[in-house]
Protein backbone atom coordinates (compact mmCIF):
# COMPACT_ATOMS: atom_id res chain seq x y z
CA UNK A 1 0.00 0.00 0.00
CA UNK A 2 1.18 3.36 -0.69
CA UNK A 3 0.09 6.88 -0.32
CA UNK A 4 -1.82 7.12 -3.91
CA UNK A 5 -3.70 4.26 -3.20
CA UNK A 6 -4.68 5.81 0.39
CA UNK A 7 -5.22 9.29 -1.45
CA UNK A 8 -7.82 7.46 -3.39
CA UNK A 9 -9.56 5.69 -0.29
CA UNK A 10 -9.94 9.20 1.27
CA UNK A 11 -11.10 10.87 -1.99
CA UNK A 12 -13.76 8.37 -2.57
CA UNK A 13 -15.23 8.58 0.56
CA UNK A 14 -15.33 11.87 0.95
CA UNK A 15 -17.08 12.92 -2.20
CA UNK A 16 -19.72 9.63 -1.42
CA UNK A 17 -20.32 11.70 1.76
CA UNK A 18 -20.43 15.08 0.30
CA UNK A 19 -22.95 13.65 -2.42
CA UNK A 20 -25.39 12.46 0.29
CA UNK A 21 -25.84 15.99 1.14
CA UNK A 22 -25.01 18.18 -1.69
CA UNK A 23 -27.92 20.49 -1.64
CA UNK A 24 -26.05 21.85 1.58
CA UNK A 25 -24.00 23.78 -0.15
CA UNK A 26 -26.03 25.56 -2.57
CA UNK A 27 -28.47 28.63 -2.28
CA UNK A 28 -26.75 31.75 -0.36
CA UNK A 29 -24.32 32.32 2.47
CA UNK A 30 -25.75 32.63 6.15
CA UNK A 31 -24.91 31.65 9.86
CA UNK A 32 -27.16 28.75 9.55
CA UNK A 33 -25.71 27.62 6.06
CA UNK A 34 -22.05 27.79 6.93
CA UNK A 35 -22.98 25.74 10.26
CA UNK A 36 -24.51 23.31 8.17
CA UNK A 37 -21.57 22.73 6.15
CA UNK A 38 -19.01 22.67 8.48
CA UNK A 39 -21.51 19.79 9.60
CA UNK A 40 -21.27 17.66 6.66
CA UNK A 41 -17.50 18.33 6.42
CA UNK A 42 -16.66 16.95 9.58
CA UNK A 43 -18.97 13.77 8.96
CA UNK A 44 -17.44 13.45 5.51
CA UNK A 45 -13.47 13.83 7.25
CA UNK A 46 -14.47 11.92 9.72
CA UNK A 47 -15.78 8.61 7.48
CA UNK A 48 -12.81 9.51 4.97
CA UNK A 49 -9.90 9.02 7.87
CA UNK A 50 -11.84 6.00 9.75
CA UNK A 51 -12.05 4.04 6.25
CA UNK A 52 -7.92 5.25 5.16
CA UNK A 53 -6.86 3.90 8.57
CA UNK A 54 -8.73 0.74 8.46
CA UNK A 55 -7.58 0.28 4.60
CA UNK A 56 -3.84 0.67 5.64
CA UNK A 57 -4.70 -1.59 8.89
CA UNK A 58 -6.27 -4.30 6.61
CA UNK A 59 -3.17 -4.32 4.20
CA UNK A 60 -1.07 -5.97 6.89
CA UNK A 61 -3.24 -8.36 8.19
CA UNK A 62 -1.86 -11.50 7.25
CA UNK A 63 -3.93 -13.41 5.19
CA UNK A 64 -2.84 -16.84 4.97
CA UNK A 65 -3.94 -20.16 6.60
CA UNK A 66 -1.22 -20.68 8.71
CA UNK A 67 1.69 -18.58 10.25
CA UNK A 68 4.72 -18.78 12.80
CA UNK A 69 5.40 -16.72 15.35
CA UNK A 70 8.36 -17.17 18.06
CA UNK A 71 9.11 -20.20 16.47
CA UNK A 72 5.37 -21.76 17.03
CA UNK A 73 2.96 -22.47 14.48
CA UNK A 74 -0.17 -20.91 14.61
CA UNK A 75 -3.29 -22.04 12.29
CA UNK A 76 -6.00 -19.47 11.11
CA UNK A 77 -9.35 -19.60 12.87
CA UNK A 78 -12.03 -16.90 12.05
CA UNK A 79 -11.97 -13.54 11.64
CA UNK A 80 -12.82 -11.57 14.52
CA UNK A 81 -14.07 -8.02 14.17
CA UNK A 82 -13.37 -5.27 16.39
CA UNK A 83 -14.45 -1.92 17.25
CA UNK A 84 -11.90 0.56 18.18
CA UNK A 85 -12.11 4.25 19.21
CA UNK A 86 -9.58 6.20 16.63
CA UNK A 87 -8.66 9.92 16.32
CA UNK A 88 -11.31 9.58 13.52
CA UNK A 89 -14.14 8.05 15.21
CA UNK A 90 -15.30 4.50 16.02
CA UNK A 91 -13.66 2.28 13.62
CA UNK A 92 -14.82 -1.32 13.34
CA UNK A 93 -11.94 -3.32 12.36
CA UNK A 94 -11.73 -7.26 10.75
CA UNK A 95 -8.71 -9.02 12.14
CA UNK A 96 -7.65 -12.08 11.45
CA UNK A 97 -7.50 -14.39 14.59
CA UNK A 98 -4.89 -17.49 15.03
CA UNK A 99 -4.53 -20.54 16.99
CA UNK A 100 -1.67 -22.42 17.83
CA UNK A 101 -1.61 -26.41 16.47
CA UNK A 102 -1.52 -27.31 20.05
CA UNK A 103 -4.14 -25.52 21.11
CA UNK A 104 -4.25 -22.93 23.20
CA UNK A 105 -4.87 -19.39 23.64
CA UNK A 106 -5.35 -17.27 20.40
CA UNK A 107 -3.71 -14.67 19.25
CA UNK A 108 -4.48 -11.64 16.45
CA UNK A 109 -1.29 -10.25 14.55
CA UNK A 110 -2.74 -7.37 13.24
CA UNK A 111 -3.35 -6.48 16.87
CA UNK A 112 0.54 -7.34 17.74
CA UNK A 113 1.86 -5.57 15.08
CA UNK A 114 0.08 -1.87 15.98
CA UNK A 115 0.11 -2.30 19.63
CA UNK A 116 -3.45 -2.63 20.43
CA UNK A 117 -3.25 -6.09 22.32
CA UNK A 118 -5.89 -5.43 24.90
CA UNK A 119 -7.28 -2.01 23.84
CA UNK A 120 -10.14 -0.55 22.72
CA UNK A 121 -8.83 3.01 21.91
CA UNK A 122 -5.68 3.95 19.86
CA UNK A 123 -2.89 5.42 21.80
CA UNK A 124 -3.93 9.12 20.47
CA UNK A 125 -7.20 9.56 22.19
CA UNK A 126 -5.90 7.65 25.22
CA UNK A 127 -3.61 10.65 25.61
CA UNK A 128 -6.29 13.03 24.76
CA UNK A 129 -8.70 11.55 27.04
CA UNK A 130 -6.37 11.21 30.38
CA UNK A 131 -5.26 14.42 29.67
CA UNK A 132 -8.82 15.67 30.01
CA UNK A 133 -9.20 13.71 33.47
CA UNK A 134 -6.10 15.34 34.87
CA UNK A 135 -8.25 18.41 34.63
CA UNK A 136 -11.72 17.13 34.47
CA UNK A 137 -14.11 14.87 35.95
CA UNK A 138 -14.94 11.81 33.08
CA UNK A 139 -18.66 13.30 32.41
CA UNK A 140 -16.55 16.84 31.40
CA UNK A 141 -13.96 14.98 29.20
CA UNK A 142 -16.99 13.08 27.69
CA UNK A 143 -18.82 16.44 27.03
CA UNK A 144 -15.89 18.20 25.71
CA UNK A 145 -14.72 16.15 23.39
CA UNK A 146 -18.80 15.71 22.05
CA UNK A 147 -17.95 19.70 21.24
CA UNK A 148 -14.60 19.59 19.71
CA UNK A 149 -13.48 15.84 18.40
CA UNK A 150 -13.99 13.06 16.52
CA UNK A 151 -14.14 10.38 19.05
CA UNK A 152 -16.54 10.52 21.45
CA UNK A 153 -15.70 8.21 24.44
CA UNK A 154 -18.33 7.63 27.18
CA UNK A 155 -17.77 8.56 30.78
CA UNK A 156 -17.56 4.99 31.37
CA UNK A 157 -15.05 4.35 29.09
CA UNK A 158 -12.47 7.56 29.88
CA UNK A 159 -13.52 5.97 33.66
CA UNK A 160 -11.96 2.63 32.16
CA UNK A 161 -8.61 4.53 30.59
CA UNK A 162 -8.27 6.02 34.09
CA UNK A 163 -8.33 2.67 36.18
CA UNK A 164 -6.01 1.20 33.68
CA UNK A 165 -3.30 3.97 33.33
CA UNK A 166 -3.43 4.20 36.90
CA UNK A 167 -2.58 0.79 37.60
CA UNK A 168 0.22 1.56 35.14
CA UNK A 169 1.71 3.90 36.84
CA UNK A 170 1.50 2.57 40.35
CA UNK A 171 3.00 -0.75 39.00
CA UNK A 172 5.99 1.08 37.09
CA UNK A 173 7.80 2.56 39.92
CA UNK A 174 10.72 3.24 38.13
CA UNK A 175 8.91 5.78 36.23
CA UNK A 176 9.78 8.76 38.05
CA UNK A 177 13.46 7.76 37.85
CA UNK A 178 13.55 7.25 34.11
CA UNK A 179 11.99 11.06 33.72
CA UNK A 180 14.17 12.65 36.12
CA UNK A 181 17.47 11.26 34.79
CA UNK A 182 16.72 12.69 31.51
CA UNK A 183 15.79 15.99 33.38
CA UNK A 184 19.00 18.66 34.02
CA UNK A 185 18.60 21.89 36.50
CA UNK A 186 18.29 25.44 35.21
CA UNK A 187 21.53 26.66 34.32
CA UNK A 188 20.42 29.73 36.82
CA UNK A 189 19.23 28.27 39.55
CA UNK A 190 20.66 29.69 42.66
CA UNK A 191 18.89 28.43 45.37
CA UNK A 192 16.88 25.09 45.92
CA UNK A 193 13.83 25.13 47.82
CA UNK A 194 12.10 22.29 49.25
CA UNK A 195 8.73 22.74 50.94
CA UNK A 196 5.89 19.98 52.37
CA UNK A 197 2.52 20.27 53.03
CA UNK A 198 -0.93 18.77 53.78
CA UNK A 199 -4.65 19.08 52.23
CA UNK A 200 -7.65 17.33 53.44
CA UNK A 201 -9.76 14.91 51.06
CA UNK A 202 -12.66 13.36 51.55
CA UNK A 203 -12.32 9.67 51.55
CA UNK A 204 -15.73 7.39 50.80
CA UNK A 205 -14.62 5.15 53.94
CA UNK A 206 -16.19 5.75 57.20
CA UNK A 207 -14.30 8.07 59.66
CA UNK A 208 -15.29 9.72 62.83
CA UNK A 209 -18.74 12.08 62.41
CA UNK A 210 -17.83 15.78 62.13
CA UNK A 211 -19.77 18.45 64.34
CA UNK A 212 -18.85 19.05 68.24
CA UNK A 213 -17.26 16.59 70.25
CA UNK A 214 -20.22 16.16 72.66
CA UNK A 215 -22.78 16.04 69.28
CA UNK A 216 -19.97 13.01 67.79
CA UNK A 217 -20.70 11.42 71.04
CA UNK A 218 -23.44 8.52 71.22
CA UNK A 219 -24.89 8.00 74.80
CA UNK A 220 -22.88 4.78 75.27
CA UNK A 221 -19.77 6.70 75.09
CA UNK A 222 -18.76 5.33 71.18
CA UNK A 223 -17.73 8.17 68.95
CA UNK A 224 -20.13 8.10 65.46
CA UNK A 225 -19.42 7.48 62.44
CA UNK A 226 -20.12 9.17 59.08
CA UNK A 227 -20.00 7.20 55.60
CA UNK A 228 -17.09 9.30 54.68
CA UNK A 229 -14.24 10.67 56.31
CA UNK A 230 -11.63 13.58 55.68
CA UNK A 231 -7.32 12.76 55.84
CA UNK A 232 -4.83 14.77 54.93
CA UNK A 233 -3.11 14.16 51.05
CA UNK A 234 0.23 15.41 50.90
CA UNK A 235 2.32 17.51 48.51
CA UNK A 236 5.75 18.29 47.98
CA UNK A 237 7.31 20.74 45.80
CA UNK A 238 10.98 21.88 44.71
CA UNK A 239 11.38 25.49 43.65
CA UNK A 240 14.43 26.02 41.89
CA UNK A 241 14.89 29.88 41.80
CA UNK A 242 17.21 32.27 40.52
CA UNK A 243 18.43 35.64 41.24
CA UNK A 244 16.21 38.77 42.41
CA UNK A 245 14.48 40.52 39.51
CA UNK A 246 15.32 44.48 39.44
CA UNK A 247 12.70 46.12 41.79
CA UNK A 248 11.80 42.66 43.01
CA UNK A 249 12.16 41.22 46.68
CA UNK A 250 12.00 37.80 46.25
CA UNK A 251 13.85 35.64 43.14
CA UNK A 252 12.69 34.50 39.85
CA UNK A 253 10.99 30.94 40.53
CA UNK A 254 12.30 29.04 37.31
CA UNK A 255 11.08 25.64 37.92
CA UNK A 256 8.92 23.39 39.95
CA UNK A 257 8.00 19.52 40.39
CA UNK A 258 5.88 18.31 42.76
CA UNK A 259 5.06 14.86 44.48
CA UNK A 260 1.30 14.09 45.85
CA UNK A 261 -0.01 11.53 47.39
CA UNK A 262 -3.65 10.45 48.89
CA UNK A 263 -3.61 10.00 52.50
CA UNK A 264 -1.89 6.63 54.09
CA UNK A 265 -0.84 6.10 57.86
CA UNK A 266 2.37 7.82 58.48
CA UNK A 267 2.66 8.84 54.81
CA UNK A 268 5.69 6.30 54.09
CA UNK A 269 4.97 5.95 50.30
CA UNK A 270 5.12 9.92 50.02
CA UNK A 271 7.89 10.37 51.85
CA UNK A 272 10.04 7.29 49.54
CA UNK A 273 8.98 9.58 46.28
CA UNK A 274 10.06 12.97 48.34
CA UNK A 275 13.11 12.00 49.35
CA UNK A 276 13.63 10.40 45.61
CA UNK A 277 12.96 13.48 44.35
CA UNK A 278 15.12 15.79 46.50
CA UNK A 279 18.08 13.78 46.05
CA UNK A 280 17.88 13.44 42.25
CA UNK A 281 17.55 17.32 42.46
CA UNK A 282 20.50 18.09 44.78
CA UNK A 283 22.46 15.73 42.84
CA UNK A 284 22.72 17.68 39.88
CA UNK A 285 23.10 20.96 41.77
CA UNK A 286 26.10 22.91 41.12
CA UNK A 287 28.77 23.84 43.82
CA UNK A 288 27.19 26.98 45.61
CA UNK A 289 23.54 26.36 45.17
CA UNK A 290 21.94 27.45 48.42
CA UNK A 291 19.39 24.56 49.51
CA UNK A 292 16.39 25.39 51.74
CA UNK A 293 13.58 23.70 53.21
CA UNK A 294 10.58 25.86 53.94
CA UNK A 295 7.29 24.88 55.57
CA UNK A 296 4.46 25.54 57.61
CA UNK A 297 5.31 25.13 61.23
CA UNK A 298 3.12 21.81 61.30
CA UNK A 299 4.85 20.05 64.10
CA UNK A 300 5.34 16.61 62.51
CA UNK A 301 6.76 18.00 59.01
CA UNK A 302 9.86 19.82 61.28
CA UNK A 303 10.09 16.33 63.76
CA UNK A 304 10.87 14.60 60.30
CA UNK A 305 13.14 17.25 59.23
CA UNK A 306 15.29 17.47 61.68
CA UNK A 307 15.51 13.85 62.45
CA UNK A 308 16.71 13.74 58.88
CA UNK A 309 20.56 13.72 57.88
CA UNK A 310 19.94 14.51 53.99
CA UNK A 311 18.35 18.09 55.30
CA UNK A 312 21.27 18.62 57.91
CA UNK A 313 23.00 21.43 55.08
CA UNK A 314 19.28 23.12 54.42
CA UNK A 315 18.89 26.20 55.84
CA UNK A 316 15.43 26.07 57.47
CA UNK A 317 12.62 28.54 57.71
CA UNK A 318 8.96 28.68 58.52
CA UNK A 319 7.19 30.51 56.24
CA UNK A 320 6.80 33.82 57.00
CA UNK A 321 2.63 34.60 56.20
CA UNK A 322 2.28 31.58 58.55
CA UNK A 323 4.19 33.68 61.74
CA UNK A 324 2.31 36.87 60.53
CA UNK A 325 -0.88 34.62 60.84
CA UNK A 326 0.33 33.31 64.74
CA UNK A 327 1.20 37.22 65.49
CA UNK A 328 -2.10 38.56 64.38
CA UNK A 329 -3.75 35.67 66.79
CA UNK A 330 -1.56 37.11 69.59
CA UNK A 331 -2.90 40.39 68.57
CA UNK A 332 -6.44 39.20 69.36
CA UNK A 333 -5.55 37.86 72.23
CA UNK A 334 -3.55 40.46 73.89
CA UNK A 335 -5.58 43.62 72.58
CA UNK A 336 -8.86 41.93 71.31
CA UNK A 337 -10.12 41.39 67.50
CA UNK A 338 -10.43 44.68 65.37
CA UNK A 339 -8.83 46.81 67.98
CA UNK A 340 -6.42 49.85 66.81
CA UNK A 341 -3.74 49.50 69.11
CA UNK A 342 -3.46 45.61 68.44
CA UNK A 343 -3.07 46.66 65.12
CA UNK A 344 -0.09 48.89 65.35
CA UNK A 345 1.26 46.47 67.81
CA UNK A 346 1.06 43.71 65.18
CA UNK A 347 2.11 46.16 62.26
CA UNK A 348 5.35 47.12 64.76
CA UNK A 349 6.40 43.52 65.39
CA UNK A 350 5.60 42.27 61.59
CA UNK A 351 8.19 44.89 60.46
CA UNK A 352 10.85 43.70 63.15
CA UNK A 353 10.53 40.11 62.15
CA UNK A 354 11.13 40.99 58.82
CA UNK A 355 14.40 43.43 59.08
CA UNK A 356 15.50 42.93 62.40
CA UNK A 357 17.68 40.15 64.27
CA UNK A 358 16.08 39.03 67.60
CA UNK A 359 13.04 40.40 66.94
CA UNK A 360 11.40 37.18 67.87
CA UNK A 361 13.16 37.66 71.60
CA UNK A 362 11.92 41.56 71.54
CA UNK A 363 8.05 40.38 70.36
CA UNK A 364 8.29 37.70 72.94
CA UNK A 365 9.37 40.06 75.40
CA UNK A 366 6.27 42.31 74.70
CA UNK A 367 3.90 39.65 74.66
CA UNK A 368 4.94 38.83 78.56
CA UNK A 369 4.67 42.80 79.15
CA UNK A 370 1.19 43.53 77.99
CA UNK A 371 -0.30 40.01 79.42
CA UNK A 372 1.15 40.91 83.16
CA UNK A 373 -0.27 44.49 82.28
CA UNK A 374 -3.57 43.92 80.81
CA UNK A 375 -6.65 41.77 82.53
CA UNK A 376 -7.21 38.72 80.46
CA UNK A 377 -10.11 36.54 80.23
CA UNK A 378 -9.03 33.08 80.61
CA UNK A 379 -9.77 31.93 77.18
CA UNK A 380 -7.06 35.04 75.75
CA UNK A 381 -4.79 33.92 78.41
CA UNK A 382 -4.64 30.33 76.93
CA UNK A 383 -4.42 31.37 73.54
CA UNK A 384 -1.87 34.00 74.21
CA UNK A 385 0.08 31.05 75.95
CA UNK A 386 -0.20 28.69 72.63
CA UNK A 387 1.00 31.70 70.54
CA UNK A 388 3.89 32.64 72.92
CA UNK A 389 5.18 28.98 72.29
CA UNK A 390 4.40 28.41 68.86
CA UNK A 391 7.23 31.83 68.57
CA UNK A 392 9.27 30.08 71.40
CA UNK A 393 10.02 27.04 70.05
CA UNK A 394 10.51 28.11 66.29
CA UNK A 395 12.36 31.31 66.29
CA UNK A 396 15.38 29.00 65.12
CA UNK A 397 13.74 28.92 61.78
CA UNK A 398 12.83 33.00 61.82
CA UNK A 399 15.85 34.50 60.33
CA UNK A 400 13.66 36.54 57.68
CA UNK A 401 15.95 39.62 58.15
CA UNK A 402 19.16 37.41 56.85
CA UNK A 403 17.20 35.74 54.04
CA UNK A 404 15.70 38.91 52.16
CA UNK A 405 19.19 40.12 52.50
CA UNK A 406 20.85 37.26 50.81
CA UNK A 407 17.66 37.26 48.17
CA UNK A 408 16.14 33.78 49.62
CA UNK A 409 12.62 33.52 49.58
CA UNK A 410 10.95 33.46 52.35
CA UNK A 411 7.13 31.95 52.06
CA UNK A 412 6.10 28.36 51.29
CA UNK A 413 3.55 30.30 48.56
CA UNK A 414 4.60 27.28 45.49
CA UNK A 415 3.43 24.26 48.07
CA UNK A 416 0.45 25.81 48.98
CA UNK A 417 -0.25 26.97 45.58
CA UNK A 418 0.44 23.33 44.75
CA UNK A 419 -2.17 21.81 47.08
CA UNK A 420 -4.71 24.06 45.89
CA UNK A 421 -3.72 23.22 42.10
CA UNK A 422 -3.06 19.70 42.34
CA UNK A 423 -5.76 18.45 44.88
CA UNK A 424 -8.53 21.05 45.88
CA UNK A 425 -8.98 22.65 42.40
CA UNK A 426 -9.02 18.89 40.99
CA UNK A 427 -10.50 16.73 43.78
CA UNK A 428 -12.31 18.41 46.62
CA UNK A 429 -15.60 19.31 44.24
CA UNK A 430 -19.03 19.67 45.64
CA UNK A 431 -20.38 16.09 46.55
CA UNK A 432 -16.86 14.67 45.72
CA UNK A 433 -15.52 11.49 47.40
CA UNK A 434 -12.42 9.34 46.61
CA UNK A 435 -10.76 6.08 47.26
CA UNK A 436 -7.25 6.28 47.81
CA UNK A 437 -6.62 4.24 45.04
CA UNK A 438 -8.97 5.69 42.31
CA UNK A 439 -7.45 9.22 43.96
CA UNK A 440 -4.27 8.28 43.62
CA UNK A 441 -4.77 7.50 39.82
CA UNK A 442 -6.35 10.92 39.38
CA UNK A 443 -3.84 12.75 41.60
CA UNK A 444 -1.01 10.86 39.66
CA UNK A 445 -1.62 12.14 36.13
CA UNK A 446 -2.40 15.43 37.54
CA UNK A 447 1.42 15.57 39.00
CA UNK A 448 3.01 14.58 35.88
CA UNK A 449 0.69 17.37 34.25
CA UNK A 450 1.51 20.20 36.59
CA UNK A 451 5.32 19.18 36.97
CA UNK A 452 6.03 19.64 33.15
CA UNK A 453 6.54 15.94 32.76
CA UNK A 454 3.72 14.61 30.80
CA UNK A 455 5.48 14.43 27.32
CA UNK A 456 8.37 12.45 29.39
CA UNK A 457 5.84 10.22 31.10
CA UNK A 458 3.37 9.77 27.88
CA UNK A 459 6.76 8.63 26.06
CA UNK A 460 7.05 5.71 28.12
CA UNK A 461 3.84 4.27 27.90
CA UNK A 462 3.71 4.29 24.54
CA UNK A 463 7.09 2.19 24.31
CA UNK A 464 5.67 -0.12 26.76
CA UNK A 465 2.59 -0.66 24.21
CA UNK A 466 4.88 -1.20 21.37
CA UNK A 467 5.12 -4.49 19.89
CA UNK A 468 8.31 -5.61 17.77
CA UNK A 469 6.98 -5.65 14.18
CA UNK A 470 5.59 -9.21 12.71
CA UNK A 471 8.38 -11.10 10.95
CA UNK A 472 9.59 -10.69 7.68
CA UNK A 473 7.80 -13.62 6.05
CA UNK A 474 4.18 -12.49 7.68
CA UNK A 475 4.47 -8.67 6.87
CA UNK A 476 5.26 -10.31 3.03
CA UNK A 477 2.37 -12.75 3.43
CA UNK A 478 0.27 -9.75 3.66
Amino acid sequence: MNWKWIFEVVAGRVKAELSKSAEVFDGELTPEAAQRVVSVLNKAMSAAWVEAFRSYLESHDPKRDTIEMEGEIYRWKMSSPKEFLTPGGPMLLPRNLYQPDRGGECCVPLDIAWGMVGQFATMEVREAVLFGVAQLTPREVEELLKKCAWFHPSASAIHTMTQEMGRWLEEHEELPREVRAEESVPAETRVLVGSLDGVNVLLAEPGPKPGRPTEAVRSEGQVAESPTCYKNAMVGCLSYYGEVPRGESCPERLQGRYVARMPEEGSPTFRAQWEAEWDASVAKLAPGVIKVMLCDAARHLWDYLDADSRYDDCEKLVDFWHTTDHLSKASEALFGKGSAEGKRWQEKHRHRLKHFSGAVESLLRSMDYYASTRKLSANRREKLTGERNFFRNNQHRMDYPSFLARGLPVGSGPVEAACKTLVKTRMCRSGMRWSRTRGQYVLTLRTYLKSGRWDAMWCRYKAHWTRKPLPDHLAQAA
